[in-house]
């Protein structure tokens, strides 16, 4: 199934139950004082975070929701129950956008509910309209509509590392490595096409689709998985020792970074130069030396096919990662 992170869902919170006319009968009367309750107020649209990044996918084809309605007010001055709420469960990382008032909810822990449309108040019975002047009432209102309309839903994945850079850098290997999960590899552009995670030492890995000149834009795969970047807490970014202008590349993923903003200029970046075991030592150690002057920071070599160097840089990215408190 595909992965789904940007969905839009049509929800509508309940109408508010009408109130009601109604007397009181007493002492042989066919008709006492007014006794006609409010109405219940509408059930409300409620979103829920959980820990299931796949829960947008539900909303691939269940487009529509609606809360109950309020129940209508009742004699002997009883008040109509309030409508049943509707829960949409959404992952955590959710960005929540209501189309009619532009208001935006955040859904960023487990169990988080947070009420997006809220139900129609009720309508008021005849009892409430009692007075000195009026005392048997005929009047009662309706229950007021509850809001409803379009709800943009956006997965921004949490995650404590993000692996960036060119497509073919060597994240999905990278991931595989540390994760043991089953990224897709290959040798052409765009392997992946939706992020990865995996958990290291703890620690929650995401390997970020890659990127190309102008993906701030949009082109290639374009804004759709910068913004998986925008909540990690770190930066890993891939260069692959492959290529002849390592520095080139590395310019052009900070270039994307930086103008996409969301202040992912300004996270801590672990710089690594892949796939050293493609290319002679000397080769590779030369490219790793052009990237520090490139960049001004240390550079990590690292090579799936070389166990030490995957255990040196296993260790790095820990002591990293504590360097800033993740």
């Amino acid at each position: 199934m595909a992965f789904v992170d940007e969905v839009t869902v049509r929800a509508y919170a309940g109408k508010g139950g009408n109130g009601v006319v109604r007397w009181l009968r007493s002492q042989g009367k066919a008709q006492g004082g007014p006794a006609g309750g409010d109405g219940g107020r509408g059930g409300d649209v409620i979103l829920e975070g959980v820990r299931d990044l796949s829960a947008l996918n539900y909303y691939r084809y269940e487009k529509e929701f609606r809360a109950e309605a309020g129940k209508p007010g009742e004699s002997e001055l009883r008040h109509g129950a309030k409508g049943a709420s509707i829960v949409l469960k959404v992952p955590i990382g959710t960005v929540a956008r209501v189309e009619a008032t532009n208001r935006v909810y955040e859904i960023l822990e487990e169990g988080t509910q947070m009420t997006v449309l809220h139900g129609g108040d009720g309508g008021k019975g005849n009892a409430r309209f009692k007075g000195s002047t009026n005392q048997n009432p005929f009047q009662q209102t309706d229950g007021k509509p509850g809001e409803g309309g379009g709800i943009e839903l956006t997965l921004k994945i949490i995650a404590d590392a993000g692996l960036v850079g060119m497509p073919n850098a060597g994240k999905s290997t990278l991931l595989n490595a540390l994760t043991r999960t089953k990224a897709k590899t290959g040798s052409y552009a765009f392997t992946t096409l939706e992020p990865n995670l995996g958990d290291f030492n703890g620690h929650l890995i995401a390997d970020i689709p890659g990127l190309i000149e102008g993906a701030s834009e949009g082109k290639g795969l374009g804004t759709r998985f910068l913004k998986h970047a925008e909540r990690t807490k770190i930066i890993v970014h891939l260069v692959s020792a492959e290529l002849d202008d390592p520095s080139s590349a590395y310019r052009k993923v900070r270039k994307e970074l930086d103008s996409f903003g969301h202040g992912l200029s300004d996270k801590p970046e672990l710089l690594v130069l892949s796939k050293v075991d493609l290319v002679p030592e000397e080769q590779w150690r030369e490219r790793c030396a052009q990237l520090a002057e490139e960049a001004k920071k240390e550079i990590v070599p690292l090579s799936s096919e070389r166990p030490e160097l995957c255990d040196a840089f296993a260790a790095r990215l820990i002591d990293f990662l504590k360097s800033y408190g993740v």
